[in-house]
């Protein structure tokens, strides 16, 4: 998911608009100035808090994005796509932006084609409401979202407000899965979603959805607040919470699933044979509602809108009267567009949401060995032993709209196929695309503009490319209004009409991926630009614009419908014919940024030659190099300018310099030959050097030019989080002879030392162990399964309950996620459900007295396990875990040492460096003493080390800031190892965000699971 005040970039995370906020105490530095944001205010000129005013967008910025990954983070979903907008221009006397964010959310999923269809309802079947209570929440979301911000009464913008309990939803979750997974026996007749409406809506939806009708009886509602009325019992828009029909035959099936899984249901109502909808309230003794459905339900006649186009007077980008003349003018220009948070490094919101949970992650957001967060689309895999997957990507160009509302539409689809094109995709028209629309719905022109933008794309570009757009929604209140308490002045910031299109493909080989990661290992290679706006550099709605205050009057556009599937053709010929090494689209901030990304992916320079493109030899007498100073004037520096600064679609290929004739001779082929320019090639010297005439127009260290774009992401972090382990991110950038993760292995990760075992038939049970709220159970028992154990899904409501003994398993695996969401600690809620309970702490007190046991603990687990150490023999010197000193959750590739320690788990891995997936938020380990970690210091398994394998506290290289970089101890007999990182998530190469080429299909974890079972023999 991503957010926005706004959108804009590649495959980033969430974002929002603008400045604005107060600094923490203390922090001084962040300066609206520095970061040349148009129209801003400095942080401490924020008006959040104050009567009649409202929050400001780095308010929004700082704070909506931690809400939401939060939420995905704990339901247990990976976050893998998003993208951020920071815009706002006063044009034509009104100020046009994103002070109301966008806020992106969705993604896909697969599900068997007999579940695809609601099956037909017989009278008396049952209706349940399953998942959270009713609140005096949630009512009039739905009005209130189709107002503009500040236009409703303050009552109505708090009954909007809906609750978030992510946990809640994961125990739903479980349930319905649970169900799906009995096959023919899944118990579920229909489902529905609880959304706008609450039950008023769903549960008529239900019924009608069947053939039936429904009665229901309102007082069966679980419900929190008693005084509530009974519209607001059956109107309230509650989350975490689902409407099914079930078979009353089956009721007892479904009833033990969900006390199993702690999941709160009722019965509500029944089917009944004619269509009426009666909702009873036994409390007062009437009826609430007794309709026929086809009247709730029937078709509403048609709405009708005026809509009048407008003429809108737009003024000619005009690079030199902007100050941008001459190579000094020229670097100016370049720091300001990386620095524009559209552009710039997105670290900030990409570290704190969860991207391997589920352990299918093939690509996220992070490329190459220092992990740069440039990818342009993620991939997943579709399971455990395949390289089959699916990829999704974003594609948005919203401030295009202010110029031509077509225009900016077309390059959003445009955009998301460019971003996607990274992935293997056997044909273009197995690309499907999700359309938000959103727009400020009777704003003068908007009405048109959007009418306009949907048939350009529903009716005109989509059909032409063969791409269907099968699924979207809208929004049509993008208009943020308030009134100025002290000066009582009238205000409002309108958003651009905003198409954001998400793609999704099936992918042929995840491995096949390609990122932006330049190769500086594969002998000399050369730069490939395809141009699709073929030379005709619009600069309109351009980061180049933006920075200096402008707009300008011609937008780039998709022009040519058959190019474009040439390129997707040809990007998906080159791939599979292995003549691609890197690939990187043209998006916000250009060709330069599109470069400089490429750059930092590498630490390499580059050496970009701009002759064929910015030179035109007709005007060399008149726009040449003055003889004396070498200063470049006139209309070629504009050219150089919108060549470097140009969005036009397209991307930039690295390829091998001797296979520079294939590549062009497919490209010719395609179409593309007019197109397609070698542009230049990496160079050892740390230079980013743009050369015109043979003379460098621009020539910036690679360093500085990668701390200019990371300035976003440090002043954000510096403001939200801990300032220190911020300062210690950015300076990182500073040391030129950082290595990046590197792996080093004292064994030979494909070999199978359980193969002997295996090969004896015997798979012994383990029991993948889970508390509600864990999410990562189903990646333990697939790494489990892999080494030759039976892996068995195991609820601590089986223990509690007497259905499941310990005594049955040779091993337990205690999962990652968020036990009783954290409320009570990491982990300590699940350990106390154990010691205070006298079935569980029994249970586990005789498995860890036996011999011929062990057990691992990852993440939650490893809080969970730490907390039971006064019943672990060997495990009273364990430290407990807490927050991160980064004071955020930490989602990261880190690099661990494995040290020489009895755990049988590592056995013949020590001494290794390897790269390991971390997702946690309390994960610094705390001894309770000084002795007591002096007393660990030989039971310790692995340490963070930085990358140079250096042991390390500092951040990000020890993401949670534990002592000299514990993060995995064991006991004396070695048999119980926690550990905070997710091994179970990379046991495959494949899912590990950078990995050394040569690895094969297992990962050097996979050791981890085949030595548990060598071990039980």
């Amino acid at each position: 998911p991503g957010a926005g005040t706004g959108a804009g970039g590649e495959i980033r995370d969430e974002g929002a608009t603008g400045t604005g906020g107060k600094p923490k105490a203390g922090l001084t530095g962040f300066s609206v100035s520095n970061l040349n944001i148009p129209g801003a205010r400095e942080p401490w000129e924020t008006d959040y808090g104050k009567p009649g005013r409202i929050a400001s967008a780095l308010d929004i910025m700082i704070d909506g994005p931690i809400g939401g990954a939060a939420y995905n983070n704990e339901f247990g979903r990976p976050n893998l796509a998003g993208y951020f907008r920071a815009f706002e221009l006063e044009s034509e006397g009104q100020v046009r932006g994103y002070h109301k964010p966008i806020m992106l959310a969705g993604g896909y999923g697969n599900i068997s084609a007999a579940h695809t269809h609601k099956h037909a309802l017989g009278a008396g079947t049952l209706f349940i409401h399953l998942g959270g209570p009713g609140f005096l929440i949630g009512l009039g979301g739905g009005a209130a979202s189709s107002m503009a911000s500040g236009q409703n009464v303050e009552s109505l913008d708090f009954d909007s407000v809906q609750r978030a309990n992510a946990e809640l939803e994961r125990r739903c979750q479980e349930v319905i899965d649970a169900c799906w997974q009995m096959g023919e026996r899944n118990p579920i007749l229909s489902i529905h979603d609880v959304g706008a409406g609450g039950l008023s809506n769903a549960f008529p939806e239900l019924a009608h959805g069947g053939g039936v009708g429904a009665r229901f009886d309102l007082r069966r509602v679980p419900i929190e607040e008693t005084g509530m009325s009974p519209m607001q019992v059956w109107s309230n828009e509650s989350q975490e919470r689902y409407v099914l029909a079930i078979d009353r035959a089956r009721l007892a099936d479904f009833e033990r699933i969900c006390t199993r899984e702690r999941c709160l249901y009722a019965v509500v109502g029944e089917a009944r044979a004619d269509h009426e909808l009666v909702v009873d309230d036994s409390l007062f003794e009437n009826t609430a509602v007794d309709m026929p459905l086809d009247v709730l339900l029937g078709k509403p006649p048609r709405m009708h809108r005026t809509a009048t186009r407008r003429t809108r007077a737009l003024s000619r980008l005009a690079p030199r009267a902007s100050g941008i003349s001459g190579a000094a003018s020229l670097k100016d220009a370049a720091y300001r567009v990386l620095r524009l948070p559209t552009v710039a490094d997105k670290t900030f919101l990409i570290s704190i949401g969860d991207r391997s949970v589920g352990g299918v992650t093939a690509r996220d957001q992070m490329v190459g060995p220092w992990q740069v967060p440039v990818a342009d689309c993620a991939v997943t895999t579709l399971g455990y032993s395949t390289y089959l997957g699916e990829a999704m990507a974003i594609g948005e160009r919203t401030p295009l709209a202010l110029i031509d509302g077509p225009a900016s539409g077309r390059m959003a689809v445009g955009e998301a196929l460019t971003n996607i094109a990274a992935a293997p995709i056997a044909a273009l028209g197995d690309v499907k695309l999700s359309a938000n629309w959103m727009c400020a719905a009777g704003h003068p022109g908007e009405d048109a503009t959007l009418f306009d933008t949907v048939s350009a794309v529903g009716m005109e570009l989509c059909p032409a490319l063969g791409v269907s757009i099968p699924v979207g929604k809208d929004s049509m209140s993008m208009r943020t209004t308030w009134r100025d308490a002290a000066s009582g002045e009238e205000k409002s910031v309108t958003a651009p009409m905003s198409l954001i299109v998400s793609a999704f493909a099936p992918v042929t080989d995840a491995r096949k991926t390609l990122t932006p990661e330049l190769r500086t290992d594969a002998g000399d290679t050369e730069l490939v630009l395809i141009d699709l706006g073929a030379g005709r550099n619009r600069m309109g709605g351009s980061a180049y614009a933006q920075v200096h205050g402008e707009l300008g009057d011609e937008a780039p556009d998709v022009d040519d419908a058959a190019a474009l599937k040439a390129f997707f053709a040809s990007i998906q010929a080159l791939n599979r014919a292995g003549m691609l090494l890197a690939y990187h689209d043209r998006s916000d901030g250009g060709l330069f940024a599109a470069l400089c990304e490429m750059a930092f992916t590498a630490r390499a320079g580059l050496t970009v030659y701009l002759d064929n493109l910015a030179f035109d030899p007709r005007q060399l007498d008149v726009d040449g190099y003055e003889r004396q100073s070498d200063v470049l004037t006139g209309s070629l520096a504009e050219r150089i300018a919108a060549t470097l600064f140009n969005e036009e679609l397209g991307a930039v290929l690295q390829i091998r310099k001797g296979e520079r004739a294939a590549v062009m001779q497919a490209l010719r082929e395609a179409g593309l030959s007019s197109m397609s320019h070698v542009i230049g090639h990496p160079n050892a010297d740390g230079q980013v050097r743009v050369i015109v005439n043979g003379k460098p127009v621009l020539a910036e260290k690679r360093s500085e030019l990668h701390r200019a774009w990371s300035t976003v992401t440090h002043h954000i972090q510096r403001l939200r989080d801990n300032p220190e382990c911020a300062d210690q991110e950015y300076d990182r950038l500073l040391d030129e002879g950082d290595p990046g993760l590197n792996a080093r292995l004292t064994f030979d990760p494909a070999a199978d030392i359980a193969a002997p075992y295996v090969g004896k038939g015997a798979r012994p049970r383990v029991a993948v162990l889970r508390e509600q709220g864990v999410n990562g159970q189903v990646e333990m028992a697939g790494a489990f399964d892999r080494a030759g154990f039976a892996a068995m899904d195991v609820h601590m409501s089986d223990i509690i309950a007497g259905r499941v003994k310990l005594s049955d398993f040779k091993a337990f695996a205690a999962c990652g996620g968020f036990s009783y969401g954290d409320v009570l600690g990491a982990g300590e809620g699940w350990a106390k459900s154990i010691l205070f309970n006298p079935r569980a702490r029994d249970e586990f007190e005789a498995f860890f007295r036996r011999s011929d046991s062990f057990a691992l603990g990852a993440c939650n687990g490893c809080q969970m396990m730490s907390n039971l150490k006064d019943i672990i023999p060997g495990a009273q010197n364990w430290p407990h875990f807490e927050r991160n000193a980064s004071e955020q959750y930490e989602a990261r590739l880190a690099l661990v040492e494995l040290q020489k320690s009895p755990s049988i788990l590592f056995a013949g891995m020590e001494g290794s460096r390897i790269p390991i997936a971390t997702a946690h938020g309390e994960g610094r380990a705390v001894f309770k003493s000084a002795q007591a970690m002096d007393a660990c210091r030989y039971l310790v398994a692995a340490r963070f080390v930085d990358n140079r394998g250096k042991v390390t506290e500092a951040y990000p290289y020890n993401p949670n800031g534990s002592p000299q970089g514990v993060t995995a101890v064991t006991t004396p007999d070695g048999r119980f190892t926690i550990l905070m990182p997710h091994p179970e998530r990379v046991f495959r190469s494949v899912l590990l965000s950078w990995h050394p080429r040569e690895w094969g299909e297992d990962s050097p974890w996979m050791r981890l699971f085949r030595n548990a079972r060598a071990w039980v023999g």
